[in-house]
């Protein structure tokens, strides 16, 4: 595959799983009720402007927008880690910091048993991650 059809396509990905992910939370927030947390509405902070930015980027083709959404990804995918480990870690859970309204450690949906919001966060912004490490190492190989 050509190297400028792949960091499209890989953006184009990235691009979409942030869309997916933005809508999932708009969809357990606005349809089903859920009322966020505060680590869940950190974690919209990072998520939102990615569909805006990875938006523009593919109409555009400016791959190189990589190096501005890697921060934004990483960092709410450590908030997400940490969302999850106080859900499913009793000793982290028990010695966290009090989150509001909303307990942080709270579960609206438990799917399978690991499968909670603050997972299909953390797995969304890790495949943005990766899908952006990859499209950086091909725009060095370029």
């Amino acid at each position: 595959m050509e190297t400028s059809k792949k960091q499209e396509t890989l953006f184009f990905s990235a691009w979409a799983v942030s869309v997916i992910a933005t809508f999932g939370s708009l969809y357990f927030s606005e349809i089903m009720k859920f009322i966020p947390c505060e680590l869940c509405w950190y974690q919209r902070i990072f998520m939102y402007p990615l569909v805006v930015i990875m938006g523009m980027a593919v109409v555009r083709k400016e791959y190189h927008l990589s190096i501005y959404v890697l921060p934004l990804s990483i960092i709410g995918g450590c908030i997400s880690l940490y969302h999850y480990l106080i859900q499913k870690v009793a000793f982290l859970g028990e010695n966290s910091i009090s989150c509001g309204q909303v307990p942080c450690t709270g579960e609206y949906i438990n799917w399978f048993g690991f499968i909670t919001i603050p997972f299909l966060a953390l797995a969304a912004f890790t495949i943005i991650t990766v899908l952006h490490f990859v499209i950086l190492k091909s725009r060095k190989e370029q």
